[in-house]
C-alpha cells in the first residue's frame, strides 16, 4: 500500500457511524461489504435500517476501524467512546471535522480526516476514480 489512507481499508472489521447526511457513507458500507469486510452500522438518523446497531454498547469490542460521516453529532464523542472499546483507527469524512476532532491529540489512535472514503474505495471508472486520479495528479491523494 502507498499510504496510511490506503492501509486503513485493508483491515477486516469496521464500524460505520452515519446519520444519513453524507451519501458516501452508504457507498462506503456497500463497498466494504462487497470486499468481505465485517461491517457494523450505527445509524443515528431517525430511520435506521433493521439490523443496524442502536447504541455504542452494541458495537463489538476490538473493531479495528471506525468510519464516521456525521453532521448532527460531534464525531469526537464517538472517537473517545470507541477507543475505550479497543478501536484505534478512525476516518472522519471530509467536511464533518469539528473542533473536538481538530484539537484531539492522542498518540494511541490514528485519525484520518479531510478525505472522502470513496476516493479510496471507488472503482477506477467512476466519479470516485476520476476524483482519485485528479488527487494523485495534484499531490492531494
Amino acid at each position: 500500500m502507498d499510504n496510511e489512507r490506503e492501509d486503513f481499508w485493508e483491515k477486516q472489521s469496521f464500524v460505520v457511524i452515519t446519520d444519513n447526511t453524507k451519501p458516501a457513507m452508504k457507498y462506503t458500507i456497500d463497498e466494504l461489504t462487497k470486499r468481505g469486510k465485517e461491517v457494523y452500522i450505527f445509524d443515528l438518523s431517525t430511520n435506521p435500517d433493521i439490523g443496524d446497531i442502536k447504541s455504542l454498547d452494541d458495537i463489538p469490542d476490538n473493531v479495528e476501524n471506525a468510519v464516521l460521516g456525521i453532521t448532527t453529532s460531534d464525531p469526537a464523542d464517538f472517537v473517545q467512546s470507541l477507543k475505550t472499546r479497543g478501536c484505534s483507527n478512525f476516518w472522519i469524512h471530509w467536511r464533518t471535522e469539528t473542533p473536538g476532532i481538530e484539537n484531539m491529540r492522542d498518540p494511541d489512535i490514528q485519525i484520518i480526516k479531510g478525505k472522502c472514503p470513496m476516493m479510496y474505495l471507488g472503482k477506477d471508472f467512476s466519479i470516485h476514480g476520476l476524483h482519485r486520479s485528479i488527487a494523485k495528479f495534484t499531490g492531494k491523494y
